[in-house]
């Protein structure tokens, strides 16, 4: 198992939104050790670069316009232009300088939430470009029937944050995102996907977390065997899943499975109630 320093209110809701669903599964614990260093010494600077982006192939039929999403304006009233506004500024009036300083990353907030969102369906998400702090405390397993699981008193760590993602409100967040969709956009491009839509993209990673698979009994870890006389210092950083199948889903659901179960089903709500806010919606029901 890097900061733009002036810009307006952007999309910072739903950015956090984005950002926490990779909070909330993210263990910092669960990386290999060699990961940990690697974080470390990366720079603080966020490039495009460091994204590994797959090769870009035609561009598919565009599917969600923002243009067309029917977001009440009002719910963006707050969410007016303050052209000397920093993010980190933006991000204190709007969460709380409390809550910004304990869960998030804001350098370059743009970039790190779009290459994280793009990267939580593929099989690696560098935590390097995440958007967000790692969970408190250090990873917990227990012993049943033979087997080393993932101890339920582990969920303890993320619940302070899944209340967090409860008390935001979506509507407001979805009309933030449609009338600052612009940067997204351009992050996502020189990401290294020139001509593609990044809301279609985001759609597709919120459906394919809502699609991570439910088990139906506590989730088995083990150690991987280390070779030669030197044994890490911190071996609880290199869990991994005991069943194969598990070990090799995507990053972000391999990370969702180390929630409790009642808080992926909670972060399944949200992200579906989500989901329906930022697609277009059929012309004839409107």
């Amino acid at each position: 198992m890097p900061s733009k320093a002036t810009t307006v209110i952007i999309s910072v809701l739903v950015t956090l939104f984005l950002a926490a669903a990779a909070w909330l599964v993210w263990e910092r614990q669960m990386r290999p050790a060699a990961s940990e260093a690697a974080v470390a010494s990366s720079a603080s600077q966020v490039r495009p670069s460091e994204a590994p982006a797959p090769p870009v192939e035609a561009a598919p039929t565009l599917q969600h316009p923002v243009d067309r999403l029917a977001v009440a304006a009002s719910a963006d009233a707050e969410a007016h232009d303050r052209s000397g506004e920093t993010v980190l500024e933006a991000l204190n009036r709007l969460l709380g300088r409390q809550a910004v300083h304990r869960f998030l990353l804001t350098d370059d907030f743009v970039r790190r939430v779009v290459a994280t969102t793009d990267q939580l369906a593929r099989p690696q998400a560098p935590s390097r470009l995440w958007p967000v702090a790692p969970a408190p405390g250090r990873f917990q397993v227990e012993s049943r029937q033979g087997r080393t699981v993932i101890a339920a008193a582990n969920a303890d760590r993320y619940e302070p944050f899944v209340r967090f993602i409860e008390s935001i409100d979506l509507t407001a967040a979805a009309a933030l995102y449609v009338r600052h969709y612009g940067r997204f956009q351009a992050a996502y491009e020189e990401l290294g996907y020139p001509g593609r839509y990044f809301n279609d993209r985001m759609v597709a990673v919120v459906d394919h977390l809502l699609d991570c698979p439910e088990p139906t009994e506590p989730v088995a870890v083990r150690l991987p065997e280390v070779q030669g006389p030197v044994q890490p210092a911190r071996p609880w950083v290199m869990y991994e899943y005991e069943d194969a199948r598990l070990q090799t889903l995507s990053a972000g659901h391999k990370l969702m499975l180390r929630l409790g179960p009642d808080q992926r089903q909670r972060l399944k709500e949200r992200l579906a109630e989500w989901r329906r806010l930022i697609t277009t919606r059929d012309p004839g029901r409107q």
